[in-house]
């Protein structure tokens, strides 16, 4: 049975970076769908309580769902906006579902963004009306990263706890 992992928070917080090593390190046929590239790359559209990715991320993960072992998901996905469709795929997954959240402070996701090549195309000000803090979705049961977790002690613990869903 497919098993989806679920990787949020603010933007700069490293949920692209931890999703990418998750995706080499579960190996082939790992699916990463990523908020940004659908959004802002394949759509180019607005993110909001209507967005239109959102059906499109259902009907990709339901197809993933089919062939894949393993569906990482990440982005924002501000909890208000996107509750609805993590039911749907939580639904879809029966319980073999893992959720993280990244609790960073504002000024660490910065210290963070200003390493990225995203940190020419927006800064401080933007991150900051994008911010979410605390915004964690009850029923997904995410839990806590945070800025003293490193890449490789995450990966360890995710690989970990997917042993433990079986």
């Amino acid at each position: 049975m497919t098993k989806l992992i679920i990787i949020r928070g603010n933007s700069g917080s490293g949920k692209t970076t931890l999703a990418r090593n998750l995706q080499l390190l579960l190996g082939k046929n790992a699916m990463l769908v990523s908020q940004d590239m659908i959004r802002r790359e394949m759509m180019r559209t607005p993110d909001g309580p209507e967005t239109l990715i959102i059906p499109l991320i259902i009907e990709i993960v339901r197809y993933g769902h089919t062939v894949c072992p393993y569906i990482i998901i990440e982005g924002i996905f501000k909890g208000e906006w996107y509750s609805e469709m993590f039911e749907q795929l939580v639904t879809l997954h029966e319980g073999k579902v893992l959720a993280y959240y990244f609790e960073l402070t504002f000024e660490e996701t910065i210290r963070r963004h200003q390493t990225r090549d995203k940190a020419q195309e927006f800064g401080e000000e933007a991150m900051h009306r994008w911010w979410n803090g605390k915004d964690y979705i009850d029923f997904l049961n995410e839990q806590t990263l945070t800025d003293t977790d490193d890449l490789s002690m995450i990966l360890d613990k995710i690989k970990g706890d997917l042993k433990c869903l079986n």
